[in-house]
């Protein structure tokens, strides 16, 4: 194809009175690859839908488009947040995320744009890889900002059950959600440009397919098995449940009936298992000894702690002499939900739902492990299961097993728990590290280092797990490259824009 036909100004591939529709039904499919349907084929289906509604689009045209995508496929996908606060947190969520997501995706059309006219003969190869790249900034973004940012919808996610999950072990999530998008941007320009009629254009695109099925897991070295015992008790944990003083302390400690007489290593409980701060109140902290004591076993446990004036989500490690040395603070607070950022703003607007937060939570600063007789046990509490530099931190200083605790209570009857776990699962693959993912009310399991599950208590069931877990050392290669790749990814997507940019103009 002669260079001046492909050099030719980019126009829409689709009107946009087809490309809306065609946004909203990507939205929707992208939905679905996420829990609790998982059909991670459609994330791909999604892609195909909504890269090519972004082709020669103008401003205003990608911005509608994006912003279509963004609110079907939030407002879907965190429709849990509605559970029991109403419409108003939950349409102001996925309103933000979809305003957000159409500003992060315009570069997309701008690379659509731009660099057919500054490299024409370019356009299967550096063509994707540079929207691939722009989709990762567009979720690192999302990741990171506003009030330290909401990376629940990476696309790499949606592949905790599917074949392309191992990728996620050499090079991250970040990584996987670039390749992905590759994949399908590659294949767009295959049947734009009919180069399925020259073989050597096809090398890029069957490498990419090649890569994303057939790279096994990246090898992690077993170093024992840790007999540990998962407890969900079932209690009433929710924000708006009736509470007994100390139900919840004793729907986990009847949970435990079944392990009586067993040989245990560790005991975990789920996010705010314990009702009440046991450095602060003695009845508390007796009833925790008493139990170490009884299961000869130490007990990671989860409440709210407080210091000074300042509130902790705290995990701790409760031992037979009657206390925790080790303890872990929540990383990342949730906002609107433990705190509330800008309160006299937000007051204003809604005071009957932000006078419901009465206790502001602090972003921990301690690390996120404890050391259980000689064995690092890396931790996250709740959301911080979605933040990388949480599960980087721990598996890095030595971690070989991965306790993830979590309360779903307000989220009972919602995909919540299940796009929760499917996350957790994804960081089972990506670090070659078992996890132990223990909720209040369900769904609990643990979880195998190539992300199979060993064993599991569905939602709303009380009951515990106990497992001799494998426990892995050495580093992934995602775990080591990752934060690089996203860096490289960042800058050569959006240096790679520009340039085009200038080069397109001069044109």
């Amino acid at each position: 194809m002669p260079a001046s036909a492909t050099a030719a100004p980019v126009r829409p591939l689709v009107p946009l009175w087809l490309a809306v529709p065609m946004a909203a039904a990507a939205g929707a499919l992208m939905n679905f690859a996420f829990p609790a349907v998982a059909a991670w084929p459609l994330a791909l289906v999604a892609l195909t839908l909504l890269l090519p509604a972004l082709i020669g689009r103008r401003f205003g045209g990608a911005l509608l488009v994006a912003a279509v995508y963004g609110l079907v496929l939030f407002a879907l996908l965190v429709s849990w947040t509605a559970r029991y606060l109403g419409p108003i947190p939950w349409v102001a969520l996925f309103v933000l995320e979809a305003a957000l997501t159409a500003i992060a995706l315009v570069p997309i059309t701008l690379a659509y744009r731009w660099l057919p006219r500054a490299w024409p003969r370019s356009r299967t190869v550096v063509l994707p890889l540079t929207v691939a790249a722009l989709w990762t900034v567009h979720e690192l973004f999302l990741s990171n900002w506003p009030y330290g940012g909401f990376p629940w919808a990476r696309l790499g996610m949606t592949q905790s059950e599917g074949p392309f999950a191992p990728v996620a072990s050499w090079v991250g999530v970040s990584g996987l959600t670039f390749l992905m998008v590759a994949a399908v941007a590659l294949l767009i320009e295959v049947v734009r440009m009919r180069t399925w009629r020259q073989p050597l254009r096809l090398i890029a695109p069957a490498l990419t397919v090649l890569v994303l099925v057939f790279t096994p897991l990246f090898p992690t070295t077993p170093s024992g098995a840790m007999s540990i015992a998962a407890v969900q008790g079932n209690g009433a944990t929710g924000y708006f449940d009736d509470r007994e003083p100390y139900g919840v302390i004793t729907a986990q400690t009847e949970a435990m009936d079944a392990l009586r007489g067993e040989d245990i290593d560790l005991v975990v409980w789920p996010e705010g298992g314990v009702d009440y701060d046991p450095f602060q109140d003695p009845a508390t902290a007796r009833r925790l000894t008493r139990l170490v004591n009884v299961f000869d076993a130490p007990l990671l446990a989860n409440t709210a702690t407080q210091r000074g004036e300042e509130y902790f989500n705290t995990s701790f490690l409760w031992t037979d002499e009657g206390t925790a040395t080790q303890s872990h603070d929540k990383r990342h607070p949730v906002p609107f939900g433990e705190y509330v950022p800008d309160r006299d703003f937000y007051y204003a607007i809604a005071p009957d739902l932000i006078g419901l937060i009465g206790r502001e939570y602090t972003p921990g600063v301690n690390p996120p492990f404890v050391d259980v007789d000689g064995v690092r046990v890396g931790l996250a509490i709740c959301f911080d299961v979605i933040y990388d530099e949480v599960i980087r931190e721990s598996v890095t200083a030595g971690a070989e097993v991965l306790v993830f605790q979590t309360n779903n209570a307000d989220f009972r009857g919602t995909d919540e728990n299940l796009q929760q776990l499917a996350f957790a699962r994804m960081r089972a693959i990506e670090t070659g590290r078992s996890v132990v993912n223990v909720s209040t009310v369900g769904t609990s399991q643990i979880i195998r280092p190539d992300g199979s599950t060993v064993s599991s208590l569905d939602a709303d069931e009380a009951g515990a797990l106990l497992e001799d877990v494998e426990l892995r050392s050495g580093l992934t290669a995602g775990v080591v490259l990752g934060p690089w790749i996203q860096l490289v990814l960042l800058v050569s997507g959006c240096v790679t824009l520009i340039i085009a940019g200038v080069r397109a103009r001069r044109e």
